[in-house]
């Protein structure tokens, strides 16, 4: 929203240097991003939130100013305006639909001359970035601006039956509007029609038809409110987003309707000639009613820490536009009737954040809430705990992304096992109907898009060397469709770059798919869980013949773990190797912790005997490894992986592999002979089992 200092100026009397002033709307929570220079003038650009639509206009932005300094806000005294006739002798206006249209007010201004607007008009729309058109055009766009009300000029002459209709949409209409492109309307469409045909997208833009042109005598003046909820559907569908529309779909004040209009009717007169109505046909069948909120001053310390006197409570308050209606004797409670305006304020809550805001957000303390309980962790915070000092320690940094996207990244990635296997692949997604941004439509049924958004966002800022992980919650929609959607904790992990080394500045080698693994795997083990298992299989995301499906102690599917597959990292523009794992994080919290076993340090020394077996590239180190533990030879207590070896001097399609073994018992010391029949037994069994011979 762009604010003229000037103008605001004018509205206020306000007194500060455009920098200063900008700093103080910033720390009332009107955040200034720029101020720039527009000819004699300096212009604030102020980033809105959604829940202030009455800070769309100069007035509203005014009114602030005026709380914050102790000031008053002073609407221009236009000139006397010249009236004739009633409204009601040229034309009439009808609302069929209600519930979309509480009210809309229509006047009549004839004899106007439609011409270039005067250079003060021009000058003061270019300053917020307008484009001036003609006189009454540019004059509703100055109200709008001004009054945060949106209003529309119709040329009388070009009504059919002189009157206006607003209604919904016919099915098959369509309707030609301002911009030149011809739109399809449907029936949940509010349309403001004549006697034969729509005129208006009611809230969003005028029609074609009805337009003003230089030879416009008698134009018909527009104010209504409409319901938020229809105008922000009909811009949706149609795409279409105006000044009007933006404002209405948050709210207007309706009970500004006659002001704006009046306002307008004023300049038009002034400016373009004219003679007025003495009246305006207003059509309010059910007038809105502004809530009545309950205030106990004590409760900004409570929720704040803020020490506000009660007095100085209701100057802001009463600043703001909030009328005090009464209170108790004792005047514990106020109550205080919302102004039109604020469709923002509904509890007591709200009436305290104002207060806050104008009493300072930076003399908020900091301090820990009083507690007479002792606290306690959550039974699954201890493993969280250890997974995230784990990462850290391997080098990971945590990543948080938001749990919305955009559709574009529907298909792209495999899911969890479990989360949404029973559904159709197109019914599979959340999808929002009222998106917070635009376009972001879905809810995340995979970690993996927000941390490699991450990576992308690294790479763009010259960051080559990144690890990460990310622990939330992942959506499916559930079966029946009014149950709500299912929800799995996930946890994913994405490295890339060089692995850099304690003491180095540089990476001596490249991360690949073991280094994912063993971080993994130390995060398992960190969780005192049972280790998972890694097996080779086809995920839709991850490169065939460097992917894995990670699998829990009894046999079940937890997640999958590889590199990124060339095609997907083409959509990312990545040039380099992604490696990327994500887990049900859900189903490793409910896994049982293994029993913490203590045994005395071993009498007897330790025999250790290595093989290396030729066996075929197909066979896995996990596979060798199961099948000795397998065997359940008495005396084995360990084996594990010591080399392999590919290249030269083998046979095609085969590999070395080193596995070393330990033999003990506990209540002598093992004879050689009896060490060599053990292990002359367990050879013969992985000879026999994987068709391997010993180099």
């Amino acid at each position: 929203m762009n604010i003229s200092y000037n103008w605001l100026r004018e509205l206020t009397g306000v007194t500060l240097e455009p920098r200063e002033l900008a700093e103080r709307l910033t720390m009332l929570g009107l955040a200034v991003e720029v101020v720039h220079e527009a000819d004699d003038d300096l212009v604030l650009e102020i980033d809105l939130t959604s829940n202030r639509p009455d800070c769309l206009s100069h007035l509203g932005v005014a009114r602030e100013v005026a709380a914050a300094m102790g000031g008053e806000v002073t609407l221009p005294v236009g000139a006397s305006v010249r009236t004739e006739g009633l409204a009601s002798s040229y034309t009439a206006v009808e609302i069929r639909d209600v519930d979309l249209c509480p009210r809309y007010a229509g006047r009549i201004v004839r004899g106007v001359r439609i011409e270039p607007s005067p250079p003060w008009l021009v000058k003061r729309l270019e300053a917020i970035g307008q484009r001036p058109i003609n006189n009454v055009a540019d004059i509703t766009n100055y109200v709008l601006h001004e009054q945060g009300q949106p209003l529309h000029a119709f040329d009388l002459a070009k009504l059919s039956g002189d009157r206006i209709v607003v209604r919904r949409a016919h099915a098959g209409e369509k309707l030609k509007t301002l911009d030149g492109v011809e739109r399809a309307l449907d029936h949940e469409m509010l349309v403001i029609a004549d006697a034969a045909r729509p005129v208006a997208i009611a809230g969003v833009m005028g029609g074609e038809d009805s337009e003003i042109s230089e030879q416009t005598r008698d134009v018909l003046i527009e104010s209504a409110y409409f319901s938020p909820p229809s105008v922000r559907r009909t811009s949706r569908v149609l795409g279409l987003r105006t000044e009007a529309s933006h404002r209405f779909e948050r709210g207007t004040d309706y009970d500004g309707v006659l002001r704006a209009q009046e306002r307008c009717v004023a300049l038009i007169c002034e400016i373009a000639g004219g003679t007025a109505t003495e009246d305006a046909i207003d059509v309010y069948p059910i007038p809105l009613s502004a809530p009545v909120v309950s205030f106990r001053p004590q409760r900004v310390k409570t929720l704040t820490g803020l020490d506000v006197e009660q007095e100085e409570s209701r100057r802001i308050l009463s600043s703001l536009g909030f009328v005090e209606t009464g209170s108790d004797d004792s005047q514990a409670t106020m109550k205080f009737q919302v102004p039109t305006w604020r469709v923002d304020v509904e509890r007591e809550e709200d009436l305290v954040e104002e207060v806050a805001r104008h009493s300072g957000y930076e003399k908020i303390a900091s301090e820990l809430p009083a507690s007479n309980v002792a606290g306690e962790y959550q039974p699954t915070e201890r493993k969280r705990r250890a997974l995230r000092r784990t990462l850290v320690g391997f080098g990971f940094d945590e990543a948080i992304s938001f749990s919305f996207i955009d559709a574009t990244q529907d298909e792209r990635f495999e899911l969890l096992p479990g989360l949404a296997n029973d559904l159709e692949p197109e019914a599979r997604f959340v999808t929002l109907n009222n998106p917070i941004l635009e376009g972001v439509t879905r809810m995340r049924p995979t970690l993996l898009s927000g941390v490699l958004d991450a990576v992308r966002h690294n790479f763009n800022h010259g960051t080559r060397d990144i690890r990460l992980f990310e622990t939330g919650r992942v959506f499916a929609t559930e079966s029946k469709l009014e149950e709500l959607p299912r929800e799995r904790e996930s946890f994913a992990l994405v490295a890339t770059g060089m692995a850099l080394e304690e003491g180095r500045a540089g990476g001596s080698r490249e991360l690949d798919f073991y280094d994912l693994k063993g971080a993994l795997e130390a995060v398992i083990d960190s969780m005192n869980l049972v280790p998972l298992r890694f097996e080779e299989f086809h995920v839709k995301h991850l490169r065939e013949g460097q992917a894995a499906r990670i699998v829990g102690s009894e046999g079940t599917a937890m997640g999958s773990i590889g590199r990124l597959d060339e095609s997907l990292a083409a959509i990312y523009k990545f040039r380099q190797p992604i490696y990327v794992a994500e887990v049900d994080l859900s189903a490793l919290l409910q896994m049982s912790e293994k029993p913490v076993v203590y045994a005395p340090l071993a009498r007897y020394p330790s025999v250790v005997r290595d093989v290396s077996l030729l066996v075929g590239r197909r066979v896995s180190i996990a596979e060798l490894l199961d099948a000795v533990s397998g065997e359940g030879l008495e005396n084995l207590r360990a084996a594990a992986l010591v080399d392999v070896y590919e290249g030269k001097n083998l046979a095609a399609g085969k590999r070395s592999v080193t596995l070393r073994m330990e033999y003990r018992a506990d209540d002598r010391t093992l004879r050689d002979e009896e060490v060599d029949g053990l292990h002359a037994v367990l050879v013969g069994a992985l000879e026999a089992k994987f068709g391997a011979t010993q180099r």
